[in-house]
């Protein structure tokens, strides 16, 4: 993944204004306002269990018997010339229900972003982006890590306009959380950042060759 593409999408961050200084009639006023809005909030019914996230389509066997084939379709669905229309219902038949896209960059006024987003919202916010750009993005270099049904896997990567650009226009690592179910692999997150000139990619997330 590359932010590139995200700098389409508004990051929303949210301002909280002080509240007004409050007189002394008002802070005697508090108790029984707050009493009432107790009352109140006892009457409403309870809250109803959060709704079960609904199941992603059937995935390519294929797709989804390995962790190398897993991050393989997920880099090959997203790659394509303008115009190129992607298999959304592939793409999200790799996220485990509820799994979440989270990129991250540096902000104008310094420190870093985090925006979470789900398959749906990132197949949404992309197809724009897809229709206008070519885009193709590769791994280059891997480390994982893994304990029983459950593995993580710093993918670096390389984007390209075309394939054969000689040169990428980002490289990044991409953090996968991968989760085994016993039968399949489901990816249950993409954490990711790309590579800045204030933060370059270590020499143990890259090709032994750089």
């Amino acid at each position: 993944m590359t932010t590139s593409k995200w700098l389409a999408i508004p990051v929303f961050l949210f301002a909280f204004a002080a509240a007004p200084t409050s007189s002394p009639a008002q802070d005697q006023a508090k108790p029984s306002q707050e009493k009432a809005a107790t009352d109140k909030q006892a009457e409403k019914p309870a809250d109803k269990p959060a709704e079960k996230p609904a199941a992603p389509p059937a995935a390519r066997p294929s797709d989804v018997s390995s962790p190398d084939a897993i991050l393989a379709a997920c880099y090959d669905v997203i790659s394509g010339p303008a115009g190129q229309k992607r298999d959304w219902d592939r793409f999200r038949s790799l996220f485990f229900p509820g799994a979440r896209l989270i990129p991250s960059g540096p902000k104008k006024e310094g420190g870093y972003f985090a925006q979470v987003v789900t398959p749906d919202q990132y197949a949404q916010f992309a197809e724009g982006y897809f229709e206008k750009n070519a885009f193709t993005e590769s791994e280059i270099a891997r480390k994982s890590e893994r304990f029983g049904d459950v593995m993580h896997i710093f993918s670096t990567y390389a984007s390209r306009h075309d394939a054969k650009d000689p040169e990428p226009f980002e490289r990044g690592i991409n953090s996968f959380q991968l989760f085994f179910d016993g039968t399949r692999w489901w990816i249950l997150t993409i954490y990711w950042i790309g590579e800045s000139a204030d933060l370059k990619i270590p020499a143990e997330f890259l090709p032994p060759a750089h």
